[in-house]
């Protein structure tokens, strides 16, 4: 069976259903699963330097002040019925997801899944910078997968 994932690494409904998908998965005794990850950039206009989160988000959603929060503790809370941390208090700049993409397509297919986790996990637990090269450098590092090699490649895109 192929599954196909369309997704981006700062979308916490992309999380919570990374979650879900990979609970259901690890019950599944059927044919062997291949799962393919395609990038889904929900806003390529946003600088690498980013734009801070709650103003961003505001005016990307008409929201009121009240509302962006309401919103964010719903979402929160469908994150820890699945079981993930959505932290959006850490959630500090709207950034550019190219270079996680980036990263997520030189990482060898055993390891994606977990890369993708750090990614998530620095982004929406941290706070970190995705559009900063030396946050996806230390996630790189942190996963194991790190080498001059990608350091170039993503320095070359």
């Amino acid at each position: 069976m192929q599954i196909d994932i369309f997704h981006d690494t700062v979308c916490p409904w992309c999380r919570i259903g990374k979650k879900y998908i990979f609970d259901a998965l690890s019950e599944y005794k059927g044919k062997a699963v291949d799962i393919r990850w395609h990038p889904f950039l929900l806003d390529n206009s946003v600088p690498s330097e980013g734009y801070e989160f709650r103003n961003f988000m505001r005016q990307r959603k008409g929201m009121s002040p009240q509302q962006l929060e309401q919103m964010f503790d719903y979402t929160r809370s469908m994150g820890e019925a699945a079981g993930v941390i959505l932290d959006f208090e850490n959630v500090r700049l709207a950034v550019n997801t190219t270079l996680s993409h980036q990263l997520i397509e030189l990482t060898p297919e055993p390891l994606k899944s977990k890369v993708i986790e750090e990614i998530y996990k620095v982004y929406f637990e941290e706070g970190l910078n995705l559009g900063s090269i030396d946050t996806i450098v230390e996630i790189a590092k942190s996963c194991g997968i790190y080498s001059p090699e990608i350091a170039q490649k993503l320095n070359d895109k």
